[in-house]
This record gives C-alpha cells, structure tokens and sequence, in this order.
C-alpha cells in the first residue's frame, strides 16, 4: 500500500470538509451553499476559480511548469430528495434533503488531491479540477459541457470516481469500454372513455388498458433486443382515477430504460410508441408516449482505463484493482463528459463491514476511511500523466 503521507495527513481534514457538506445537503443546480465552500477552498489553496459553469458548477485551475498537457479530475456535488434516517452529528440539516449516494465524499476526494497538488506541484502542465452540479438525472454534465466546458478549459484526458458499497475499504474496479448503462425516462397517455363503474359497458375502461400495455412492454426487451445486448425496462409508476365507483377516462404510465447502446435505446424507444399505441388501439383507445434520453451510456477509453488502473494498482497493490468488473445497469451523466473527451470512470470500494448500504438508501452514508484512497488516486494520476521531464 502506497498512500502518500501528506495525502494521509489530511485525513481529519478531509473528514470534517465531508461531513459539512453532508449535513448541508443541496439538490441539483441548488448547490449554492456546496459551491461557496468548494470555491472557497480552492482559493485558499491558491488555485484559480470560475464559477457559474453549468450554473452551479465551479471549475479549478492549477498550472505547474511549462507543458501544454492537461488533465481534468471530476467530482459531482448534489444530493438527493430523500428524508434521512441517521442520527449522528452530521446527518442532514435540510429536511427532505441528504447525500445518499456519496457525492459529499467524491467533491471532498477532489478538494483533498487540489490541496496536496497545489502544495507539492510535482507536475508538469495544467490541472481542471471539475466540480459538477446536478448529476441525479437533472443534466448537470451535459450543462457544463453545453457552457463550454472543455472550450474553456482544454483536457486531453478526463477522470471521475464513483463508491461502490460492498467493495472493501482500500479496493479499486476499472472497467474498459462499456461500463455503465445510459438511461431514459419514458411517459404514456392513455385516453380511454370514462363511465360508471358498475357500467364498463358504457366506457373504454383506462385502466385496463394501461394494465395491458405493461405487461406488452415487456416483449420489447425480450424480443427486440438481441439477447446478447443487454437492456431493461422498467413500469415504475401507473396513475389513474380518484373514485371506487368511476372507471376513469385517462391513465399514465411511467418508467425507466437502460441500455448500453445508443442504438438499442433507439431501437427501445420506437417500441414504446409501437407497443403502446397498438394495444390502446385494440382496446378502443389512444396512447401518446413521451421517450427521453437523459444519460448517454458510459464508455471509457480503453487505454485510460488501463492507465487508470496502473494508478490504482501503484497506490493499493495490483491484487486490489479488478480489471473489467461486471457491467452495471445505473446510470451516470459523466458519460456526457466522456463523449467529448477520452477518459475513465473508475469505483472505489466504500467497505463491506457491517452497516454498509447501498447508495440511494436513507441510511446511507459516505466512508471517512476512504478518502485518502479517493485523494491519492487524483494526485498520483496527475503527477504521473504530467511527470516532469
């Protein structure tokens, strides 16, 4: 295990910066609070600070020698509307409101590598270090991008990090190529004809329709898409009629796809449309589908991946670092990040011992003992990609 002292230093530090921003939690494009003590920080570091990228977002700079080489490091900053359930010292302040998927200790990891590298300056080029607003669903990468992230701030390569529960404390996972899936949300209007509900006979009885088309829904993934490619779609909200007695004239269905493909997201789409317009239609009924596209699936560069992982095996050990792990059906907006840049999304384990939960839990919480991991990683992939010659 090679952690740099002066990273493992900042533990207590660290700690304290994390549990802050934890017991303030702050909603997508609301970090404004996250995003004072982010700039504030970086400026205390002697760093230089732009803020308002992506609204909320906030963009450090930090520049050693004289080569034109650049690496961006990036760490998202929201939270979730989920009501906490912890009681220590630094759960949620912010009812409603709480970092159930760790990105108080992804924003620290980063602010704990700017401190060290702003110290040390063992490198040879530019440092972006990219703090995000906005990463649960809301775009806050691709808003970033669209406010011309990488214009601004050049990088010729891209890095990030997600906690993976259940991974052990001091773990690393590195996948090449596909890694995560990209995600839509789908809505469908049904448009039936309201009657009594003791004469079905008098009515197109919305409900049932909008029971058939779940069910049909299901035939996309199991016989449109290629058994070898994987995908999901999930109904995960049906909302229909307020009366025991009134079969009401409209339904709406809602929902989740996953896919590790553009084209198999497309080809999901359409079916949507297909199915759920030609099973209203057998009914005496219409359907409208609404399909969104709100992450694009998330492919690292195969050579940074395995440049990220000789990082991560330099720092823990390669018997630590799991090469081409399983692919995971989540989703994250980095992927947005990545289509522009080449570059790598890697996971840290988050530790396995008791209480540990996953992510999007009320329970959840951010492993201290894991941010001098998170820490070292950024700085070393910096000191090594832009080594001085």
């Amino acid at each position: 295990m090679a952690l740099d002292a002066r990273i493992a230093a900042l533990q207590a530090e660290m700690t304290a910066w994390r549990r802050d921003i934890h017991a303030h939690p702050e909603l997508g494009f609301q970090e404004h609070r996250t995003s004072d003590l982010v700039a504030s920080r970086l400026t205390s570091f002697g760093i230089e600070v732009h803020r308002g990228i992506g609204k909320t977002g906030v963009v450090g700079v930090l520049r050693s020698g004289s080569s034109k080489m650049s690496v961006g490091l990036r760490a998202d900053m929201d939270a979730l509307p989920i009501h906490e359930e912890n009681s220590f010292d630094h759960r949620s302040k912010n009812k409603g409101t709480m970092h159930a998927c760790g990105h108080d200790g992804h924003t620290t990891m980063l602010l704990g590598a700017a401190k060290y590298l702003a110290q040390t300056r063992n490198f040879d080029g530019t440092v972006n270090f990219i703090f995000q607003p906005a990463e649960e669903g809301i775009g806050g990468a691709k808003a970033m991008v669209e406010d011309g992230l990488f214009k601004r701030f050049p990088c010729d390569a891209i890095f990030g990090m997600h906690n993976r529960p259940g991974m052990p404390l001091g773990k690393f996972a590195v996948r090449s190529g596909p890694m995560m899936a990209g995600g839509a949300f789908f809505d469908i209007d049904i448009e039936g004809r309201g009657a009594h509900g003791a004469r079905p006979e008098a009515g197109v009885d919305s409900v049932l329709v909008a029971s058939h088309v779940t069910a049909a829904l299901q035939s996309i993934v199991a016989r449109n898409v290629r058994p070898v490619d994987t995908a999901v779609l999930s109904v995960t909200q049906i909302h229909s009629g307020d009366a025991y007695n009134v079969i009401p004239q409209t339904a709406r269905l809602s929902g989740t796809v996953r896919a590790f493909s553009n084209e198999v997201m497309e080809l999901i789409g359409r079916g949507i449309a297909r199915v759920a317009e030609g099973v209203a239609a057998g009914f005496g009924a219409r359907a409208r589908s609404d399909f969104r596209p709100v992450f694009a699936p998330l492919i690292n560069d195969a050579g940074e991946a395995d440049y990220a992982a000789g990082i991560c095996a330099e720092i823990v050990g390669a018997e630590s670092v799991k090469r081409d792990p399983a692919l995971i059906m989540a989703s994250e907006d980095f992927s947005f990040m990545l289509n522009e840049v080449r570059g790598c999304y890697i996971n840290i384990g988050n530790g396995d011992g008791e209480g540990a939960c996953e992510v999007h839990n009320p329970a959840y919480d951010f492993n201290d003992a894991a941010l001098p991991y998170g820490a070292s990683f950024f700085a070393r992939l910096v000191e090594r990609r832009l080594a001085r010659a």
